[in-house]
């Protein structure tokens, strides 16, 4: 039975392929202040240390950069997120890129080796390339594939060489060996901006994505309820929450990858709320926001702000 909540904050962004992500979690403490709402001085909180400082290190391969530093920062906060666990806390993580997303479900796993570890994953990308797929070479589009230690080897399109392959495999195996998570153990919502090796994949391992026009179409409470449903089998739930799930054009741009067309903070917040008021969600992330590219001011970090403290107080009832 978890108790009390605790923060996590992990100011990691290099696993992302633009710069400022790391500056989110300020941008959101900044939030909380501009509206005199003192939520940040009420919980018991960690700092993960960074490998920030690996942005200013050459680039040895395309495929998965900085994947040596990006493997020390999810250990590190995999160890945090068992620890909290444990401690019979409920961990809210506020990391800066979806990279960290690993980490925290190791962590979970970790801290439930013998539970069906489930994951909601709110987003508008899959993160679900690996190294042999990606085309990008940037780690937050993978920690879905690497918590479920698919490769996709079907539709490689890249050469990745012995190092990187031998720590994608440490990656696979953090916290406990093997898979962290089952496909049939994932949901997603609002996922609209993929290529064609994760849309091959989600089919073949028969992921849900509950899009936004379904949502809108059926009835969000519905489908929330239908996706409680397809996890009933888990024990312990993840919600994984990406602010670029939102639409960008309604809320912000202030993240690193902006898609149109998303869901408002009300409906992220309904999805969050409703899925913990079932009792089964153990930790939950917000990941992805970066004031940088912010053209409003602090718009994002204050949407995200107001979505966080909510979903906060749906958990303290649950506690």
């Amino acid at each position: 039975m978890l108790e009390a909540i605790k923060l996590i904050k992990n100011r990691s962004d290099i696993g992302a392929g633009t710069r400022g992500s790391d500056m989110g979690i300020d941008a959101i403490e900044i939030a909380a202040i501009n509206k005199q709402n003192n939520y940040f001085e009420q919980f018991e909180f960690v700092d993960v240390l960074t490998e920030n400082e690996s942005i200013y290190n050459k680039v040895n391969n395309s495929f998965a950069k900085r994947i040596d530093n990006v493997l020390t920062q999810c250990v590190r906060l995999s160890n945090h997120v068992k620890v909290t666990l444990q401690e019979h806390h409920f961990p809210i993580v506020l990391s800066g890129d979806h990279s960290s997303a690993l980490g925290t479900i190791s962590g979970v796993k970790a801290a439930y080796p013998k539970e069906n570890v489930g994951v909601v994953w709110i987003d508008a990308h899959a993160d679900i390339h690996s190294p042999y797929t990606s085309p990008s070479g940037n780690i937050h589009g993978m920690p879905l594939a690497a918590a479920l230690s698919e490769d996709n080897l079907e539709y490689q399109i890249n050469e990745v060489n012995r190092e990187t392959s031998e720590l994608w495999e440490r990656m696979k195996n953090i916290g406990i060996l093997g898979p962290k998570i089952a496909p049939e153990n994932v949901v997603y919502f609002g996922v609209r901006d993929t290529e064609e090796p994760e849309d091959k994949q989600i089919e073949k391992l028969n992921i849900k994505n509950y899009t936004v026009s379904e949502i809108r179409y059926r009835g969000l409470e519905k489908c929330v309820k239908e996706a409680i449903e397809k996890l009933a089998h888990c024990d312990v739930i993840y919600i994984s929450f990406d602010v670029d799930s939102m639409d960008c054009d309604m809320i912000s741009y202030g993240t690193g990858t902006p898609v149109a067309k998303g869901f408002d903070q009300q409906e992220v917040t309904q999805i969050m709320q409703q899925f913990i008021e079932a009792k089964k969600v153990v930790c939950v992330e917000f990941v992805e926001v970066n004031p940088l590219l912010d053209l409003k001011g602090n718009v994002m970090a204050e949407t995200a702000f107001e979505v966080l403290d909510n979903v906060t107080k749906t958990i303290r009832k649950t506690l």
